[in-house]
């Protein structure tokens, strides 16, 4: 863990589908220290955009360890490297910013161009952004719709069944970034409205 004088510099992926000790995967690093008041948000093609610094009571750019930081990088996961692509699927219907309703049964469908799909390893995800805040993120969470049906319907095109959150205690109404994801690479997301 990283102190005052040496921040953490290295991004970790949690996997918690792993065994126990291998669970924590350490990422390419950033040379940027993010302390206080930074951020990071998830984008719908899958990268992570990470910002700021401010560990100090005024914007102190000069004359200082760690001076106010106002740019921005785009994080790329192990999981958007080319080599994937044929695991990426890619939604064609629903359009982006269509409007669902809870407890519905919806049909994602989506283009996968490997030669071997792994239908019990594809997962409708609904992830709502975060409001950030002080390098603290409120009310981020990821639901797991999973797949309750996975038909071919030909030319590498599928049609997953899912069915939305029973209520807003589970997923409070607002928009939220919906991926498919095959072999634990996600799809671009689209923008759906809960």
């Amino acid at each position: 863990m990283g102190t005052g004088r040496d921040p953490v510099l290295s991004p970790v992926l949690y996997q918690p589908d792993n065994n126990t000790g291998s669970r924590f995967k350490v990422q390419n690093p950033t040379t940027i220290p993010r302390m206080y008041h930074s951020t990071a948000a998830l984008l719908r093609d899958g990268r992570v955009l990470v910002g700021g610094s401010n560990p100090h009571a005024f914007y102190n750019f000069t004359g200082v360890v760690f001076p106010t930081e106002l740019s921005l990088e785009a994080f790329s996961p192990a999981y958007l490297d080319a080599k994937f692509d044929k695991l990426r699927p890619t939604i064609i219907a629903p359009k982006s910013m269509s409007g669902i309703r809870y407890r519905k049964k919806y049909t994602i469908q989506v283009v996968i161009n490997s030669d071997k799909v792994d239908e019990s390893s594809v997962l409708v995800t609904m992830f709502a952004q975060a409001f950030n805040t002080h390098s603290f993120s409120m009310n981020q969470r990821l639901l797991v719709l999973g797949n309750e049906k996975v038909t071919a319907v030909g030319n590498s095109t599928y049609n997953v069944e899912a069915t939305t959150p029973r209520s807003g205690n589970v997923a409070p109404s607002g928009f939220y970034l919906l991926f498919v994801v095959h072999q634990g690479i996600p799809s671009q997301g689209i923008w759906v409205r809960l």
